[in-house]
């Protein structure tokens, strides 16, 4: 009950912020229509016979900004928003020493924890929602397939360690920085994992050097679980989705540990 009292201030408290709408729900919205338009204004690659190399003036269209790969890629970038937010929201209280106060409250480590959880992870699902139905509807609008519903209700559960991987992040940064460092430091992961996570390029196509370190990251391996599910390639998707579980598996345990210490050292 403590944890659902705490999860509800939360949230009203994100909501009261026109940002939130801007950020976790508009921007992944306005990518998914501008990276549209751009796939839409590059002419498709020509079909060649096997084993006729491509001329070297042929423009090949991109892969990764078609819509069915995209969706799930804009999912998936709209996290690092929620990891924004929820990193905002635990160093504020931080430095405003909301959290000092309660902690002469009879809440546990595991209700602060929760109640950080909870509301985030809810937006964070319904941010995932709204933009696999913007997507379909895009690609309703342009002419192409419409998604397969019964992957779309499945892969949602699927972004759930994504989901926990962010916010974990998002908590661990809220902890161990300030109220202004916090954002910055944010903001450098959501660069890092747009680039390294394959959102706005076809890695797998690069290979390389870059691939093989994108591999050894988080950011990949979820946004190629998300888009795997979406387009029911379950059988390749297994691998992915058990790295970024074990991800963030480790990033919230650590996020908990550091809380759970800050949470200790303040008390005294």
């Amino acid at each position: 009950m403590r944890a659902l009292t705490f999860s509800s201030r939360n949230i009203k408290e994100l909501l009261r912020d026109p940002l939130s709408y801007i950020f976790c729900l508009g921007m992944p919205i306005l990518m998914l229509i501008v990276m549209t338009i751009v796939n839409q204004s590059i002419p498709e690659s020509p079909a060649l016979p096997a084993g006729v190399p491509i001329p070297e003036d042929t423009v090949m269209t991109p892969t990764v900004f078609q819509i069915q790969k995209l969706t799930p890629a804009m999912a998936v970038f709209g996290m690092t928003f929620v990891m924004l937010f929820a990193c905002m929201r635990v160093s504020s209280d931080r430095s405003g020493a909301f959290l000092t106060r309660l902690y002469a409250s009879p809440m546990k480590g595991s209700d602060y924890i929760m109640g950080y959880i909870l509301p985030f992870g809810l937006v964070a699902l319904v941010q995932s929602v709204i933009t696999y139905v913007a997507g379909d509807i895009i690609a309703l609008a342009t002419g192409k397939e419409a998604f397969n519903v019964l992957n779309m209700i499945i892969s949602l559960p699927l972004l759930l360690p994504s989901i926990f991987m962010f916010i974990g992040f998002g908590i661990l940064f809220g902890v161990l920085f300030g109220e202004k460092a916090a954002p910055g430091v944010c903001s450098a992961v959501i660069t890092v994992a747009s680039l390294l996570g394959g959102m706005w390029m076809d890695l797998d196509q690069m290979g390389g050097v870059l691939l093989g370190i994108c591999d050894k990251l988080p950011f990949y391996h979820s946004i190629k679980a998300a888009r795997l599910a979406l387009t029911g390639d379950f059988s390749e998707m297994w691998i992915s989705l058990l790295i970024c579980t074990a991800y963030a598996a480790v990033i919230f345990g650590i996020s908990v540990f550091a809380f759970a210490k800050k949470m200790q050292s303040d008390k005294k």
